[in-house]
């Protein structure tokens, strides 16, 4: 019977669509057949919270009124109009519906409803519907997090009496860049616009400025872009913006006035950027400021401590400078940001010890010095601690184990000493440690941390510390660990803990003494969980039981390079980002399966015993892999010639393997590529003057190669190439005439700007890489392994060619040079004294060529020169003194037998002339060379082909600049076969997301 009566209500309702009178009765149909709609799912769960939502969802008591009194149903709220009492507001938030709305559904029937709230439910991939349309009146709208998805309809627009739209947390899309324009040109009595979420991909509309009804502006990560409104700010009842996470928006501040109300800001990651002016102390109603991961600089206003109301105040990833005002008056104050700012170097203040309501503060990476203070244990309601990233000293005070509430504190990447205290197992509370990267010593015991039962993270890495463990571990008796990081812990095994762990994300276990077969149980643990291993830097030769494939579903990164591995590849699962195997003694050949590996970025296989040639469709993957290193194989054939449009790969190594024939055109495709290094194969081909057109390239190396004629293209060689600041053709056939203005347009090496390391970085759910790139360069005939590679360092290596001519005057315009080998070629002419004003210079070689006159004095300024080598010339005249130049010994000129003065024994006569031989010495002192030039071109190409490397002022660059990139490394270039370089990847703070 309650089903017959439902339809016929329905069929009412039907017959009178596009009819604007509708009754209160059939109002209630419309609403009990949406009912109908809603619970009768698939969904069990869904069927029983629904049921419970519309309990009260029910025809009359009375059996003689077969209708229904819907006023008093759960959400639904009717108007005061006895005679109508029409339906104007329908609350059904987080009430568990599920199912469909389409443009049929009832619900739209409901012309006099005024406010309407679907939000937090479940749609199922619902479009909102064009008929929405026919609910003119309506005053609010919420329909945000419901699981709506596609384009907004433009039909929402002609909703002109909205004061509240939301349609925020739903994967929604406006239909066209005027599109949000377009959505809200006619709401202009809009108080509340929620957008958060919704897909925009436009400017925002400056009409907004005109809305002066707006208190609340929710536009959160919807890819807004160019210029914000700055008029926004003046809006006269605007108390809530919110644009955080729109990166590709940007703005300032102009003066604000004494009329705000704003209570709620944040702008945090965007491109927000200059001065925060000491008018925002007029801003005295804010309760939350977040400015976190903009660009702003300057000084922190003192004006700050007025805002006295702020309960958040967040400063962090900015540029600011100077020193942090006092916020002493900050009463209520629970979080406070300052993270990662340029502020001046000195001790924690104070006046934070003061105050005492804060709940989480974030301090990392603010230059602070010093030991850390005994007032942090004011406190006391503390429970997030961050100082990683400082300059930290001294011990941990006993003080701090008094803040009992902590549930993060993070001290990593200071120089915090001694040992690590017993103490710890005071922090009941405590989910996440962070003490890798300091200066503690001493045996650890693992159990006071193992006792911590609420304990996720846990990272000890880089310290001068011995894990021991005394006690037997049961699943029962620990934690559910999630980030494991105990690199360079002195492990001789992997720790027996672990067998019980089964939540792992990440296991970072590199560096240690690890040795022999990896245990079946750590394949068999957090199978459906991990998605970083590191086992690098250990002694560990295999797995047992030799899996083909690694069992874990989720992996994104596997490293288990520099160990002992032999066989071949173990192959990872499909959602793998990052694989790293080198250093090991795996054979075979790469396998095809590789290649379906879609989201890889970064495959490094170098320095193995791999064979074979590269499968086809290895270029398949240019779309996803940004890094791709097979340096140091016995790979052969011919290069792949299959990189597609839109590759994102910037660095390319295939050096030391036996590639032969041209350089696949196909790389033209490679515009991200910064790294081009194909150094000692067999390549047989012409300049590659084709690759000028990669915008973004760095590095090319093409040594000792089969590559051979004269540089063809342009009269000068970085024309095409704009960004190229390290070039080695070393070891080649190369041939020809430089021409004089060669080096004129090289603008990367032409002045030298802030340093950086090339480097990929890569962001994850639950882990950040940086993964710097790695070369193999040649010093003295001895290769080494660059293991980072600074922006700022410039070479240029012509040596072992056949290049002829004068030295291009225009290598005098390359101010930022710091390497030069134009040995073993036959270059003619002077040296010119201009050299003298390449200021950076720290090694040049032109050596066995056929240069003449004399070494210029202006040399002598080359203050940073310390690799001087001009012997196997025609030069004569007096060797310049002084400075650096009374460092270089005989080996630096010897085969110049017509100079004279230190450190030769021929002293010099006073008159030039003097020291000039008589034209019949002259062939007898060429005769004392080799017949054939050939072969001293053999002989000298192992000892001057790679002066691009082993540079002194590099020492020192990276030194001044990355001392605390790698804290555990004292020189930047390091012999390959006389140290163990450090992982390649550096995993930052291991932090969800």
């Amino acid at each position: 019977m309650l089903r017959v009566i439902s339809l016929l209500y329905v069929f009412v309702i039907v017959t009178r669509t596009g009819s604007s009178v509708i009754s209160h009765d059939d109002e209630c149909s419309a609403l009990f057949q949406f009912k109908q709609s809603m619970t009768h799912q698939d969904d069990p769960a869904c069927a029983v919270l629904g049921f419970q939502t519309f309990q009260s969802w029910k025809p009359r008591s009375n059996a003689s009124d077969a209708g229904f009194d819907c006023c008093s149903w759960y959400g639904v709220e009717c108007s005061n109009d006895n005679e109508s009492g029409h339906v104007v507001g329908l609350d059904l938030s987080e009430s568990f519906l599920c199912g469909h709305i389409n443009s049929n559904s009832t619900l739209f029937s409901l012309v006099h409803l005024q406010n309407l709230n679907l939000s937090l439910n479940h749609f199922y991939e619902s479009q909102i519907p064009s008929e929405i349309a026919r609910l003119k009146q309506l005053r609010s709208l919420n329909l945000s997090d419901s699981g709506f998805i596609g384009r907004i309809p433009n039909e929402i627009s002609q909703l002109m009496q909205l004061s509240s739209l939301d349609l925020s947390q739903n994967p929604l899309k406006l239909q066209s860049p005027s599109g949000f324009k377009d959505l809200v040109q006619n709401m202009t009595g809009l108080k509340e616009l929620h957008l958060s979420g919704v897909d925009i991909s436009s400017s925002v509309p400056h009409l907004l400025t005109n809305f002066s009804s707006l208190r609340s502006i929710k536009l959160k990560n919807c890819s807004l872009r160019n210029k914000f409104p700055e008029a926004i700010f003046q809006l006269p009842k605007l108390k809530i913006l919110d644009v955080a996470s729109n990166p590709n928006l940007f703005g300032s501040f102009h003066e604000f006035h004494n009329n705000s109300l704003l209570e709620y800001v944040n702008l945090g990651l965007t491109g927000f950027f200059g001065i925060v002016p000491n008018s925002i102390s007029k801003l005295n109603h804010l309760i939350i400021l977040r400015l976190t991961k903009c660009s702003f600089s300057g000084r922190i206003p003192a004006s700050l401590s007025n805002l006295t109301q702020l309960t958040y105040l967040g400063l962090g990833m900015n540029k600011f400078i100077g020193l942090v005002p006092s916020l002493i008056s900050h009463s209520k104050l629970n979080i406070l940001e300052l993270t990662g700012n340029k502020f001046e170097k000195g001790y924690l203040p104070s006046w934070l010890g003061k105050l005492t309501t804060l709940n989480e503060l974030y301090i990392a990476d603010m230059n602070i010095n010093g030991e850390i203070p005994p007032f942090l244990a004011n406190l006391t309601k503390l429970s997030v601690l961050q100082m990683g990233k400082n300059v930290l000293t001294g011990h941990i005070p006993s003080s701090l184990f008094n803040i009992s509430q902590l549930r993060i504190l993070s001290l990593q990447e200071n120089q915090l000493q001694g040992p690590i205290s017993s103490s710890f197992s005071n922090f009941k509370s405590l989910q996440h440690l962070r003490l890798q990267w300091n200066d503690f010593s001493g045996k650890v015991d693992l159990d006071m941390f193992l006792q911590l039962k609420k304990l996720e993270t846990l990272t000890l890495g880089f310290n001068r510390i011995s894990l021991v463990a005394t006690k037997n571990y049961s699943n029962s008796t620990l934690p559910e660990l999630k980030d494991v990081e105990l690199q360079s812990c002195n492990l001789k095994e992997f720790p027996s803990f672990l067998r019980f762990q089964q939540k792992l994300r990440i296991l970072l276990l590199g560096h240690n003494k690890i040795h022999g077969m990896v245990p079946v149980w750590i394949l068999n643990n957090s199978q459906e969980t991990l998605q970083l291993i590191s086992l690098s830097y250990n002694s560990i030769t295999g797995f047992h039981q030799h899996p083909h494939f690694l069992p874990w579903k989720r992996l994104q990164g596997f490293y288990i390079s520099y160990n002992q591995v032999q066989g071949q590849l173990p192959l990872p699962p499909q959602t793998t980002v990052l694989y790293g195997v080198s250093n090991n003694n795996l054979t075979g050949e790469i396998p095809p399966w590789l290649c379906e590996l879609k989201s890889l970025r970064e495959l490094d296989l170098s320095s193995n015993n791999m064979s074979g040639t590269l499968p086809s469709c290895l270029g398949s993957l240019s779309n996803s892999l940004v890094e791709l290193n097979l340096r140091r194989n016995n790979f052969h054939g011919i290069m792949m010639n299959a990189f597609r449009h839109g590759s994102l790969l910037e660095s390319i190594d295939l050096s030391e393997n036996r590639f032969v024939g041209q350089l696949p055109r196909s790389l033209t495709n490679c515009t991200n590529l910064e790294v081009l290094s194909l150094g000692d194969n067999s390549f047989d081909d012409i300049f590659p003057s084709w690759l000028g057109i990669l915008p973004k390239l760095q590095v090319l190396v093409l040594r000792s190669n089969k590559f051979h004629g004269p540089i063809q293209g342009s009269t000068t060689a970085c024309s095409q190439f704009p960004k190229l600041r390290i070039i080695d053709l070393s070891n080649n056939r190369f041939s020809g005439r430089l021409h004089h203005k060669f080096f004129h347009t090289c603008l990367a090496m032409k002045s030298i700007g802030e340093s950086f390391v090339l480097e990929t970085t890569m962001s994850f759910s639950s882990f950040n890489t940086k993964s710097p790139y790695t070369m193999t360069l040649i010093y003295k005939g001895v290769k080494r392994e660059y293991e980072e590679i600074l922006t700022i360092f410039t070479a240029v290596d012509l040596s072992c060619n056949d290049f002829e001519g004068e030295i291009p005057l225009s290598l005098q315009d390359l101010q930022g040079i710091e390497s030069l080998n134009l040995s073993n070629n036959h270059f003619t002419g002077h040296i010119f004294p201009s050299l003298g004003y390449l200021k950076n210079l720290e090694s040049l070689d032109l050596s066995q060529n056929e240069l003449s006159g004399e070494i210029p004095q202006q040399l002598v300024q080359l203050g940073f020169l310390s690799i001087f080598n001009v012997s196997m010339n025609h030069l004569d005249g007096r060797i310049p003194q002084g400075k650096q130049f009374d460092t270089f010994d005989y080996s630096s000129y010897k085969g110049n037998p017509w100079l004279c003065g230190h450190p030769l024994s021929k002293e010099c006569q006073d008159s030039k002339a003097s020291i000039l031989p008589p034209a019949s010495n002259t062939s007898e002192a060429v005769s004392l060379l080799p017949s054939e030039r050939i072969d001293w071109i053999i002989i000298f190409c192992g000892f001057g082909s790679g002066m691009v490397v082993g540079i002194v002022f590099g020492n020192v660059l990276y030194t001044k600049y990355y001392d605390r990139f790698r804290k555990r490394k004292d020189r930047w270039v390091r012999p390959l076969r006389n140290t163990r370089r450090n992982e390649g990847t550096r995993f930052s703070d291991m932090h969800v997301l």
